[in-house]
């Protein structure tokens, strides 16, 4: 038996495509000692079945005064995850403050809600089509389908909900995507986290002047009229996590589904024709895990030495929650773990992956998420049932973060429409 200590996995700023490392780390164990940028040591927890209890132990924390680095100022300022551990909001919250902090927002997630929703998500779809058309149609028959699609709809949807006016998204897509990248440097990773604070903090000022029927609404008037209920900076802190966990996730996730149909015909012929009973919830709950749209959370704390799978977590050490390696874990999923598989058995979200979460902390959003892909995957699909890549895979840049995984680009081909012919021919394509 090899004894050898094994060389922790340095994080790659850079991201690129975590499957490969995933495979390789998830052969020797389910736990994993990681080099996180600025050298600071951490651990990814990556088997499923070990993931699955660690999320939900209860001397797991997720406050910040757990981390041991960051309480003894061995943090550098500008360290490109200090939003995960620092932002003042539901996930870096514990016990009585997470319950208090999830409950402010929970009935704008709650299924009647969620569903009261559909009928504008429909109409949202609708005319990010016609914009995807005019956009290929411009561009001989060639359009970013992640820029005029799958980035507006989501951004559309909780600008909407939060009531963020339609002239902030853009930069607040920006500047969200900055804050999940891991390779930039720290003075522009504190300007973006300024600049996110600024714009959110100016969208709440708006909202207490003219209040309406939308959460930062209602958030203020728990902040004016019970001020134990939620500090300033917790309503800030809830508006950053509600931006970017609100459409980031849900970008990527329609961004790899999309890509993940285009590399597999034949499944994507199955959910067209109805066979073998596998509809669009199929194809998204597949897609969360095979391609999870997050790679690995930042970030959860052993509140004693803890032992995970036979691996020893150090007190106060930062853990990543690795739900793209879980997703392909094969003593869980099968030998066939890393195939795209719409038919798959125990096609349930809950035993399918972890993708969005388990535990206290489970992914509040998670229904808005699963109704908006499930929508705008079937109408998009539906319409341009030719759609597909217009370069290969391999052409495809990555995000830098191995927070967030997917895609920078997906320039789409949509079929051929007689306005397409047209832009095809006058393009010479």
């Amino acid at each position: 038996m090899d004894t050898s200590p094994v060389t922790p996995h340095r994080m790659d700023p850079a991201g690129g495509c975590p499957h490969a490392d995933n495979a390789r780390l998830l052969e020797r164990s389910a736990v994993a000692a990681v080099v996180l940028p600025g050298e600071v040591a951490g651990v990814a927890v990556l088997g499923h079945e070990a993931l699955k209890d660690f999320l939900a132990h209860p001397e797991v924390a997720k406050g910040a005064e757990h981390f041991t680095a960051l309480r003894e100022g061995r943090i550098a300022p500008g360290w490109p995850l200090a939003t995960f551990a620092t932002v003042r909001g539901m996930t870096t919250a514990d016990g009585e403050d997470h319950r208090r902090l999830r409950s402010l927002v929970s009935k704008a997630f709650n299924a009647r809600r969620v569903e009261e929703l559909r009928p504008r998500i429909e109409e949202l779809t609708a005319g990010l089509l016609d914009d995807l058309r005019a956009a290929a149609e411009r561009d001989g028959g060639v359009a970013d389908l992640r820029r005029h699609f799958a980035m507006p709809l989501p951004m559309g949807v909780i600008g909407e909900l939060l009531g963020v006016d339609a002239e902030h998204r853009d930069r607040l897509h920006h500047l969200s995507n900055q804050v999940v990248a891991t390779d930039i440097g720290p003075e522009k990773a504190l300007a973006a986290n300024r600049e996110l604070v600024a714009v959110l903090a100016a969208v709440a000022v708006a909202r207490g002047e003219r209040p309406g029927d939308d959460l930062t609404s209602a958030l203020i008037a728990a902040r004016d009229e019970e001020g134990d209920r939620l500090s300033q900076e917790e309503l800030i802190g809830t508006l950053v996590l509600m931006i970017i966990a609100g459409h980031e996730t849900t970008l990527n996730l329609l961004t790899n589904a999309v890509r993940a149909l285009c590399g597999h015909r034949d499944q994507l012929e199955l959910v067209m024709k109805g066979e073998g009973g596998v509809g669009w919830a199929d194809v998204v709950e597949e897609t969360l895990r095979w391609d999870a749209p997050v790679s690995y959370f930042p970030f959860r704390y052993p509140v004693r030495d803890l032992t995970v799978d036979g691996t020893v977590i150090p007190k106060g050490t930062p853990v990543l929650a690795g739900y793209s390696a879980a997703g392909r874990d094969p003593s869980v999923h099968g030998p066939d773990a890393d195939r795209f598989d719409v038919t798959r058995p125990g096609r349930s979200g809950a035993a399918r992956h972890l993708s969005l979460g388990h535990g206290a902390h489970y992914c509040l959003g998670a229904p808005l998420a699963r109704m908006e892909a499930t929508i705008a995957l079937e109408r998009l699909f539906t319409r341009f049932p030719d759609l597909d890549l217009a370069v290969t895979e391999a052409e495809l840049s990555r995000h830098s973060s191995f927070v967030g995984n997917s895609v920078r680009a997906l320039p789409v081909r949509l079929g051929t429409s007689p306005g397409l012919r047209r832009s095809r021919r006058a393009s010479g394509s």
